[in-house]
């Protein structure tokens, strides 16, 4: 990760924007960032963390009254970070703009605007920048990717604070775990801890569970038991020792009594189904004595209610009987009924008959009716030969109106045959004329087509000779700008080639070991091999720039041949085009194109013409044709006209006659038709009543007979003794009742055993039943107890099986308990078998630990000439816990001593070798990630000019790995030894940086 460039805007102590060019200061590979106490020198860091994480580095974030907007800042100025980078081989841009509240656009306070991130990316090939992202989220997860570092590591390894690790170096082994943990990210050993914790609780949690259950069985066999159980059942707990074997030995002596006592309630229930079988027998006898003495007193009690009620069963007979008789007589009341009502309505429709006619008809008779009926018939069939005289009257006034009309209907056609023929030769010459015009316009569009398109060809070739023309330009450039490119990697190859040559045998050098012969002299001892110095060319950088050289020389020799294949199509173009300007021919073009539009859409009107013509001649035909015939049908309708008036003056007079007084000849028809219709239904009515009254005089002479002969002295006390169909069943009903009842009583009283039974002593039907019942209760108790002992016996065998099931599951969960067990022991550091207490996680930094010590020992030695060196210590302090102990190894004393006893000068260095041994490893526990900028917070005003010199020199190496280093300090001394530095000024509108590079 390099930085280039920074802007700052309204930003802690910065109110105006302040931009920051790191590539400048990284020239010389140190830097100085110095100011005055509160100037913002550790505002700049907070504004590289904010630009990469959205948020300033931990320590400070949780400071009194931090913020991030400038109190320096204008209303109006929105706080915005801009920081420019490459990381992982991408040049990338990330601004940001934290919350902030402007002033309102319209009336007075303020709003806030939400925070916005953007990510860009810059394309080489392109040399434009490109928008990647606007979401918080994705560009936070992005360069936390590409970085491979989270905030805080970022925080500890790029933005090195030294009071940290000298905190570092005198802290206990807790305090060193923690920010151990953190910085490599260490707590998934810490979850492996746990999840073995969890383990071995929850296997724990098995085995007693288990235990429990086996317990709860073991209760469940001893309530199940009852007092049958001999011993008692031992006390034990879950996870007691010989838990299982107690409970399965005591469950065998349960099943062992339970079994005794299921034989003997099978014997109690045999002996009792034998008593219970005996009482069944006297009772069932008992209760067929008293069943019998009953049934013989009912039939005694039932025949006595049978005499009671004899007077009533006799005069029901007789009822039945005389209804029997009126049956006979019914279909005589019957018919005497019908002709009784139709007599009634015969009488009705006569008076509604003679109602209808005139008032000279009322006494009339039925033969005079009828006479008067024929003679209005026969009047109204002399109307006939009338009625078609006015039929024909009728047709002939329609035929005359006909006849006027089809007169006016062709004096319209003449009248419009001689308008449209006097105008017939004016029109037909009209027409000619079009087609004249038509025909010669066609003959100029096709002459006009034959100029057309050479113009159109031309004006073609002419736009492609100017197009041509300024890509020839535009190619010309591009070769020309190829060839000088190639002209450059080639310049540039053989540069790097000559560099690599000068250099050759520190390359040659590298592959030389020891005992093998040199490929050049043949020796096998190399006393003094050739060293690589800075920035020498190997061949793999020469292999890349003979292939970019390829490359650019290709593209330079395709570019020239475009360019030829633009030329040659130039000069055809030209060729067919001519000098003529481009706009010219345009003009041309467009006046042909518009004079054939013109002489096309006056030819377009030749065939309508030639249509016109045609259909005007066949109009002009068909309007003759119509006079002609209007003339003959005018000729026609003259004698046609005269016979119709003659033919209607013969049929008004025979009409008038034929009327009399009546409208006409219909309404007289009609008054004579009424009048026979009424006449004759008047004595069809008369000739019905006098048939119906002598049908009636019959039916009454016919019911007077039956009557008598069915026993009855008048025919009305045979309809009183007629019975309906209801009155008949219930009688039957009544009658069959009583028959079927006294059969039953007879057959009851004839029968040997109940008649037997009658004649001896009454039963004692309750003794018996309770002598039955004591014997059933006693069977049921048998049975209840036989039934108990089964369900104690089926209930022990299920929970002891259930009970060794369990015993075998508990096998495998305690061996897996014992082995979980002792891993989460050793994981936790809580096992014997852990002599030096240590946990998992402080074991894994411990060794991330040596790493540090060992990175951060080759510079210390630098510092303190040779003097220190950090070593890592896994003694135990004192009872506690032990694996992250740091000591320091004095080359003077050849003594190891804790780290606290440096001095403070002895810990700047220290603690800055650790910081730098710290960055290394973390960098590479974090992917690899090259870290080209580096910042050290503070700390030199505690060295001595020598340790500051070395010091210096151990940054100032940092170069050779294409380092750059700021040192954040107030010494004035640096400011005098580095030369590239940025200084923050604060005044009270607001701090400024001022920057100074190496060439300043």
């Amino acid at each position: 990760m390099r930085l280039h460039r920074l802007d700052i805007t309204a930003f802690g102590p910065f109110g105006t924007t302040q931009k920051i060019d790191f590539d400048e200061l990284s020239a010389a590979g140190l830097f100085l960032l110095h100011g005055p106490t509160g100037a913002g020198k550790t505002s700049v860091l907070d504004a590289v963390c904010y630009a990469l994480y959205g948020a300033v580095p931990g320590a400070r974030q949780s400071g009194q009254g931090l913020t991030l907007r400038s109190d320096h800042a204008s209303p109006a100025t929105r706080t915005e970070i801009r920081l420019e980078l490459t990381v992982a081989g991408r040049r990338l841009e990330i601004t940001r703009q934290p919350p902030w509240a402007r002033p309102k656009k319209r009336g007075t306070g303020t709003t806030t605007e939400k925070a916005q991130s953007f990510l860009r990316e810059y394309e080489g090939p392109a040399g434009s920048w490109k928008d990647l992202s606007r979401s918080h989220q994705e560009i936070g997860e992005e360069i936390t990717q590409l970085l491979g570092m989270s905030r805080e590591q970022f925080c500890q390894v790029v933005l090195l604070p030294q009071g940290d690790f000298a905190r570092f170096l005198r802290a206990d082994a807790e305090a060193r775990g923690k920010l151990l943990g953190r910085l490599f990210d260490t707590h998934r050993f810490a979850e492996v801890e746990r999840r073995l914790t969890e383990r071995r609780r929850a296997a724990e949690a098995q085995v007693r569970d288990g235990d429990a259950a086996l317990l709860a069985d073991a209760h469940r066999m001893q309530q199940a038991a009852g007092d049958i159980a001999e011993v008692p059942l031992p006390d034990l707990a879950p996870g007691d020792p010989g838990l299982a074997e107690a409970v399965l030995a005591w469950a065998a002596v349960a099943r062992g009594t339970a079994r005794e006592r299921l034989t003997l309630a099978h014997s109690a229930v045999s002996a009792a189904e034998s008593a219970q079988a005996a009482a069944d027998r006297v009772l069932d006898d008992v209760r067929e004595v008293a069943r019998l003495q009953r049934r013989f007193t009912e039939a005694r009690e039932r025949a006595t209610r049978l005499e009671e009620r004899s007077d009533s069963h006799r005069e029901a007979q007789t009822r039945m009987e005389r209804g029997r008789k009126a049956e006979a007589v019914a279909p005589a009341l019957d018919l005497r009924d019908a002709g009784e009502a139709e007599h009634r309505r015969a009488l009705m429709a006569e008076a509604h008959a003679r109602a209808a006619l005139p008032a000279s008809f009322a006494d009339a008779g039925a033969p005079g009716l009828a006479a008067d009926a024929r003679r209005a018939a026969e009047e109204l069939g002399g109307l006939a030969s009338a009625r078609r005289a006015e039929r024909r009257l009728g047709e002939l006034t329609e035929e005359r109106a006909g006849l006027d009309r089809q007169e006016r209907a062709d004096e319209d056609v003449l009248q419009d045959a001689e308008s449209w023929l006097a105008t017939w030769e004016t029109t037909r010459a009209g027409l000619r004329a079009r087609i004249e015009t038509a025909q010669e316009a066609a003959t100029r569009a096709e002459q006009l087509a034959v100029r057309r398109d050479p113009a159109r060809a031309r004006l073609r070739a002419a736009r492609e000779r100017d197009q041509l023309a300024r890509d020839t330009d535009d190619a010309h450039e591009q070769a020309l700008a190829s060839r000088a490119h190639a002209t450059d990697t080639r310049a540039r190859w053989l540069d790097l080639k000559e560099e690599r040559l000068k250099g050759i045998a520190a390359e040659l050098a590298a592959g030389l070991v020891d005992g093998d012969p040199c490929a050049v002299c043949g020796a096998t001892e190399h006393p003094a091999p050739a060293r690589k110095i800075a920035g020498h060319v190997d061949r793999e950088t020469e292999e890349r720039a003979l292939a970019v050289h390829q490359r650019a020389d290709e593209k330079a020799t395709e570019d020239e041949r475009r360019l030829g294949v633009v030329r040659e199509a130039l000069a055809a173009a030209s060729a067919e085009a001519g000098d003529t300007p481009t706009d010219r021919l345009a003009e041309q073009e467009a006046e042909l194109e518009r004079e054939h539009g013109e002489a096309r859409a006056a030819a377009s009107g030749l065939h309508a013409a030639r249509e016109r013509l045609a259909q005007a001649e066949l109009e002009h035909e068909r309007r003759v044709a119509a006079r002609q015939k209007a003339e003959l049908r005018a000729a026609a309708r003259v004698s046609h006209r005269d016979t119709l008036d003659r033919e209607r003056t013969l049929l008004e007079q025979e009409l008038t006659q034929a009327r009399g007084a009546a409208d006409s000849v219909a309404a007289r028809a009609a008054q004579l038709e009424r009048r026979a219709a009424l006449l004759t239904e008047a004595a069809d009515a008369v000739r019905a009543a006098e048939d119906a009254a002598q049908r009636l005089k019959d039916a009454d002479a016919r019911l007077a007979d039956a009557a008598f002969r069915a026993g009855f002295s008048t025919p009305q006390a045979a309809a009183a003794a007629l019975l309906d169909d209801a009155a008949h069943r219930e009688l039957q009903r009544r009658l069959d009742a009583w028959q079927s009842e006294e059969a039953a009583v007879r057959a009851v009283l004839a029968e040997a055993d109940t008649t037997a039974a009658a004649q001896r002593p009454a039963v004692d039907l309750p003794a018996a039943e309770h002598s039955a019942e004591s014997a059933a209760r006693r069977l049921r108790d048998a049975s209840s107890a036989r039934d108990a002992a089964d369900r104690r016996c089926a209930e022990l065998d299920r929970l002891s099986a259930r009970a060794t099931t369990s015993v075998r599951r508990l096998g495998p969960l305690r061996e897996e308990y014992d082995r979980v067990a002792r891993m989460a022991g050793l994981a936790a550091g809580t096992s014997a078998e852990n002599e030096r207490k240590m946990r998992l996680e402080s074991y894994v930094l411990a060794a991330r630990l040596e790493q540090v010590a060992a990175a951060a020992t080759a510079r210390l030695q630098r510092m303190s000439s040779g003097r220190y060196t950090l070593v890592h210590s896994d003694d135990r302090a004192g009872r506690g816990r032990s694996g992250l102990g740091l000591h320091v190894v004095d080359a003077w004393t050849g003594r190891e001593r804790d780290t606290a006893t440096l001095s403070g000068g002895e810990t700047f260095f220290a603690s800055l070798a650790l910081a730098l041994g710290l960055a290394d490893v973390v960098t590479d526990e974090a992917g690899g990630v090259r870290l080209d900028t580096l910042f050290i917070d503070e700390g030199f005003g505690s060295l001595d000019d020598q340790t500051l010199d070395e010091v210096l020199d151990v940054l100032d190496s940092l170069r050779e790995r294409d380092r750059s280093v700021g040192i954040v300090s107030h010494v004035a001394d640096l400011r005098r030894r580095v030369h590239a530095q940025l200084e923050v000024v604060k005044g009270r509108t607001g701090s400024v940086v001022r920057q100074r590079g190496v060439q300043d």
